[in-house]
């Protein structure tokens, strides 16, 4: 509880309690003893009497009757202490839930302060009307109670939600009034019956309060149970309403997330902009359902990626119509349909299905519309990516007094930040329907599969290939591409040749290999127009062209290619090709992608060449596969299994090609070699895999302390080479010492030995030689020299290649040390 809510509260009770106690034991008077302990009794046995009010919180007690009686025939005194008694019975003896010393304290204190503004403003303002004293006093006296008691209630209920006072007053016990004059007039008739025939008529007034208590409990229980129902049929309507938004989803996967969105945007406008009652509630249902004649709309315009044709766009047309169309056999009690038919209206009369213009359009449709386009625009799409919230809403105010409506623009504009944080937390729970799933069961349908029957030649089609002779020559070039594909394993061959050999049949300006990497698709190969934009793309699954292919195992035919998600929002690239012709490939093993032919004309690609691609993806998907198998089993082979570094082969290659860079360029270059030393020792004490550890850790930290351009690689069981470009000896000495600290802390952290040590040779261009097998050698030589240099008696080392253990790893195409091999 808030501290201002706590200080209240005490304020109140403490008001209640110096009242009560100063009323009580300080002005202590009564004129009829007998009379007030009657009273008192009463009021105590009817505090349990109380009744719900319809549509209002709370409950109003019998006790209000006799509170009154006591106001007009007894002394304030009295009135306190019967006000007080029957408060307190209520809240702890009566009450139907657990109360607080807290609460209890507050009801007294409120109740009893009620009480003595009702009894003071009677007595002194009464007498005042004449002959109407009575009347008038009961009106004003009933309106001092009523304000005082729901005022103070009201104020503790808002400083603990955090709402104003007036507000919660206003909205929740202003219509019980009406209910206090009741009590008061009430009260009014008993006393002037006990005047007339004593006070004694009082005791009649508990049982007659109960029957009416009684009848009027049983009354409103059927109304509650009549608004229960009406709720739970109304809750009922409600989720019929999503689940028919849930058949929407089920076509277009981006809608269902974009309908709650689009109902939270357009409610808060709908209440800004003043609608009640059957406008709100068709503007609630409408914006879930504004796109449910989607139904009746071909998936594949829907779900495709890419600009529609006139002939797509002409059908994707018909959703609002069809969309009223089945909302009006519903029968909804609000009008829903006609929200639904001119949602794609436009303010200026140029929107569709009816050509509607300004206030002729449902107000619930102008704010669906404006909503709808800023949330379109915001949210991912198969054919382009979300623009930023901001960017979204400055497209929205540039259609201002076209599209949509100026004053519901406005208000969007101000309130748009807000609404979509709003929106945001709202979809966090979206319900996914399970379109995905794969059924198991079920061999064939009863009528069994559709078989295939090839077409016969001249039946239709290009009219290249109405002509037997050209039908042959297209039989022939797929034949030999066939056979060429067979014998190469090398993807850039096989794919050059594929796109060579397929121009004629498939005239084409780029040809791109798409291959899936985890959850993209990784441009492997790509050649002509475009090609370097290509190459730098990596795609989502199941986003743009490309994507949406691979995810759905469907071709697609005169896409759009500038849906790449690397081209969408971004200026600096752009595609100057006008239609795809792409088309999924599996292999056997894991490999999956995505062969696309794109042409720079619109709609360039015929039925005929999605035939011919079709024809050959298996084989070409296969051909492919043995080419990625082939290249990754080669680089597999050059690199060592234990540290993934280069092995001697690969090193040999690449040493050659820096010392040539080298060369042209004038620049220096260093080698160095690193012999662990005491290998075997090493591994003796600490064992192979701990031993296998050590050297990966150095080998990671080699990896790490040299650039990228540099080359570090394993070429023995003990021995490392490192090829330094632009590096002269002056330069390179600081590091021999960094690796041989490298080298102690390889062994201290991995198995708390700081004996782990390596010994370095190195050599360096021009100064040592100009060849890859001198520099080696004045290496190796300058490394045996500094072991020589270590040993007690400065014996020769071995000429002979340390052997690694059995179980140590070491690169499968090494068999002995650098030095046997290049030839010391």
């Amino acid at each position: 509880m808030l501290a201002k809510a706590k200080i209240y509260i005490a304020a109140v009770c403490a008001a209640g309690f110096f009242t009560t106690g100063s009323a009580i034991l300080l002005r202590w008077q009564s004129s009829d003893v007998p009379h007030f302990l009657t009273m008192l009794i009463l009021a105590v046995a009817s505090s349990g009497l109380r009744v719900k009010l319809p549509s209002i919180p709370g409950t109003l007690s019998a006790v209000f009757v006799f509170q009154f009686l006591a106001i007009i025939s007894m002394t304030v005194s009295e009135t306190v202490a019967i006000a007080w008694t029957a408060a307190l019975a209520q809240s702890l003896w009566q009450s139907r839930k657990r109360t607080t010393l807290e609460q209890a304290a507050f009801n007294v204190s409120v109740v009893s302060l009620a009480a003595q503004a009702a009894y003071y403003i009677y007595h002194g303002l009464g007498p005042l009307f004449g002959e109407w004293e009575m009347a008038a006093g009961l009106l004003i006296g009933a309106l001092a109670a009523f304000l005082v008691n729901t005022l103070a209630i009201a104020t503790v209920i808002a400083l603990i939600e955090g709402n104003k006072p007036l507000e919660t007053w206003r909205k929740n016990y202003l219509f019980s009034f009406p209910y206090y004059l009741a009590g008061a007039a009430l009260a009014g008739l008993l006393s002037i019956a006990s005047r007339s025939f004593g006070w004694h008529t009082s005791l009649l007034i508990l049982p007659v309060m109960y029957l009416f208590y009684r009848s009027f409990t049983t009354y409103t229980g059927r109304l509650e149970d009549a608004k229960n129902h009406a709720e739970e049929v109304s809750a009922l309507h409600l989720r019929t309403i999503e689940s028919l938004a849930l058949a929407i989803e089920a076509k277009d996967d981006t809608t269902h997330a974009h309908l709650r969105r689009v109902q939270i945007y357009a409610l808060a406008l709908g209440e800004e902009l003043g609608l009640k009652g059957d406008q709100v509630e068709a503007l609630r249902a409408a914006a879930i359902l504004h796109d449910i004649g989607k139904l009746a709309v071909p998936e594949h315009i829907i779900c495709k990626p890419g600009k529609l044709t006139h002939e797509e766009f002409e059908k994707m047309k018909i959703h609002p119509v069809v969309g009223a169309e089945i909302l009006e056999h519903v029968q909804f009690p609000y009008p829903v349909a006609p929200i639904v038919a001119a949602h794609h209206e436009k303010w200026n009369g140029t929107g569709y299905p009816y050509g509607l213009a300004g206030e002729q359009i449902p107000i619930g449709a102008r704010i669906l519309a404006a909503v709808d386009c800023l949330d379109a625009l915001a949210s991912d799409r198969q054919y382009r990516k979300a623009l930023p919230i901001d960017e979204a809403m400055k497209v929205v105010v540039a259609e201002s007094g076209k599209s949509f409506e100026p004053r519901i623009v406005e208000i969007l504009q101000r309130r748009y930040q807000e609404l979509e944080k709003k929106a945001t937390a709202a979809c966090v729970d979206v319900v996914k329907l399970s379109t995905n799933l794969k059924i198991e069961r079920g061999e064939a349908p009863a009528a069994g599969f559709e078989v295939s029957v090839p077409r016969p030649a001249g039946s239709g089609g290009l009219p290249f290939l109405q002509s037997i002779a050209e039908a042959r020559a297209e039989m022939q070039e797929l034949f030999a591409l066939s056979g060429d594909m067979s014998k190469s394993l090398s993807l850039v061959e096989t794919l050059s040749l594929v796109s060579s050999r397929l121009n004629p049949l498939i005239p084409h300006q780029a040809m791109v290999l798409w291959v899936r990497n985890g959850q993209n698709l990784e441009a492997y190969y790509a050649e002509g127009a475009n090609a370097s934009l290509f190459s730098e793309l990596k795609i989502p699954l199941g986003e743009g062209l490309a994507g949406w292919v691979a995810q759905n195992s469907k071709p697609i035919m005169n896409g759009n290619p500038a849906v790449e998600p690397g081209y969408l929002n971004n200026p600096a690239k752009f595609t100057t090709l006008g239609a795809a012709l792409a088309v999924p490939l599996t292999g056997i093993g894991e490999f999956s992608g995505v062969i696309a032919f794109y042409a720079a004309e619109r709609d360039f690609f015929q039925k005929d060449h999605l035939r011919i691609l079709q024809g050959i993806s298996a084989k070409l998907a296969a051909s492919i596969e043995n080419a990625l198998t082939h290249t990754t089993a080669v680089e597999t082979s050059r690199v060592d299994a234990l540290t993934g570094l280069p092995n001697l082969p690969s090193l040999l290659e690449r040493f050659d090609g820096e010392l040539s860079r080298a060369r042209r360029s004038g620049d220096q270059l260093a080698v160095l070699i690193c012999d662990i030393d005491g290998l075997r020792d090493w591994t003796t004490r600490h064992g192979v895999a701990t031993a296998n550890a050590t050297i990966e850790a150095f080998a990671n930290g080699l990896r790490g302390m040299f650039r990228d351009y540099d080359l570090v690689a394993r070429v023995g069981g003990d021995e490392f080479a490192i090829v330094i470009p632009q590096v002269g000896a002056n330069d390179l000495q600081p590091r021999i010492r960094q690796i041989q600290i490298l080298a102690m802390e390889a062994g201290r952290n991995t198995c708390s030995d700081d004996h782990f040590s390596v010994t370095i040779g190195d050599a360096y261009y021009p100064a040592d030689g100009d060849a890859v097998e001198v520099l080696l050698s004045k290496a190796d030589r300058k490394l045996g020299q500094a072991k020589k240099a270590r040993q007690p008696g400065g014996s020769k080392p071995q000429d002979t290649p340390m052997r690694m253990p059995p179980n140590v790893a070491t690169p499968a195409s090494v068999g002995s040390s650098p030095v046997a091999a290049v030839g010391s």
